[in-house]
């Protein structure tokens, strides 16, 4: 059995090598070949898993949060092979690690993230959808949710700090987001209904959740052929600051700027707003997004 390991060693602000170095370690114990793969950059390391895919092996397994998820889901979804025929494993050491509390997956435990993993092959994993993101002749995978709002516009604004470090800088930027942020006027066409949408963000979930944890969708299922629009109509600053600690534990739902459906396919535009997907920057609208069922197995 051969394992290709991609690593990030920035995970967890700079603790991601040891934890891959743990992960190999409990894989060749357990019998496995493991190739390590840790480049110091996402493009190289991008570059490296492609190759390890093209090259044969029977799973790929990513150490690190959503950011290394989504390289992983981008890998296999878009490698060319049969979905699902390459199963893709998490030893999740992020900040965030949403898609894997979604799987249930232990964070920050790598024996026991491992060890699921070895389990799941073992029996073969669960297929699940995965959403892609069109935009000017290129595409991107994303397993969670596609941001395309004030949560993204935070997100821009933390990835341009170095201080402070985990969840404490988004924290921060939420609340220097929240000085100048106004509703946005959008076009949204979803499932082929178009309207204009007057909104603070709007994200589209193929998982539940956001930031750590932010259940915008609590709903939302990984493997149901849809995903969630997910819409936050106008609020002063002082109604967004109060809904947004709400979504921790989904008790947003029902607040009447909170509107949540089920779609297949969902295409939103706006000026000057730049969408990201998994934490990643996915880059500005105007983007279609569709789900695309059983697109990866993982192993959970």
């Amino acid at each position: 059995m051969m394992l290709a390991l991609a690593v990030n060693p920035r995970a967890s602000f700079g603790r991601g090598r040891h934890a891959g170095d743990q992960a190999a370690a409990h894989f060749r114990a357990a019998g496995a070949e493991v190739l390590v793969l840790c480049e110091d950059s996402y493009d190289a390391l991008a570059r490296a898993v492609d190759k390890a895919l093209a090259a044969g092996v029977d799973a790929l397994v990513v150490v690190g949060g959503d950011g290394m998820v989504h390289l992983g889901v981008n890998a296999l979804a878009g490698s060319g092979l049969p979905f699902g025929t390459v199963p893709l494993g998490i030893v999740p050491t992020g900040t965030g690690n949403d898609l894997a509390r979604a799987l249930g997956v232990p964070a920050h435990n790598v024996p026991g993230a491992c060890t699921a993993v070895l389990a799941a092959l073992a029996s073969g994993g669960r297929l699940i959808d995965a959403g892609r993101v069109s935009s000017s002749g290129t595409s991107r995978w994303f397993a969670g949710v596609v941001s395309a709002g004030f949560d993204a516009a935070v997100n821009e604004r933390a990835n341009a700090w170095r201080w402070p470090r985990g969840k404490a800088r988004y924290h921060l930027a939420m609340l220097r987001e929240l000085a100048s942020f106004r509703a946005i006027t959008y076009t949204v066409t979803a499932d082929g209904e178009r309207w204009q949408q007057d909104a603070m963000l709007i994200s589209v979930a193929n998982g539940q959740s956001i930031g750590g944890g932010m259940k915008i969708t609590p709903g939302a299922l990984l493997d149901d052929g849809y995903l969630d629009l997910f819409i936050v109509g106008p609020l002063s600053r002082l109604g967004l600051l109060t809904v947004f600690p709400r979504v921790f534990s989904g008790g947003h739902l029902g607040h009447p700027a909170v509107h949540i459906r089920r779609v297949r396919t969902v295409e939103l535009s706006a000026d000057s707003v730049v969408a990201y997907a998994d934490g990643e920057r996915i880059g500005p609208l105007p983007l279609t997004i569709e789900v695309v069922p059983g697109a990866v197995r993982v192993l959970a």
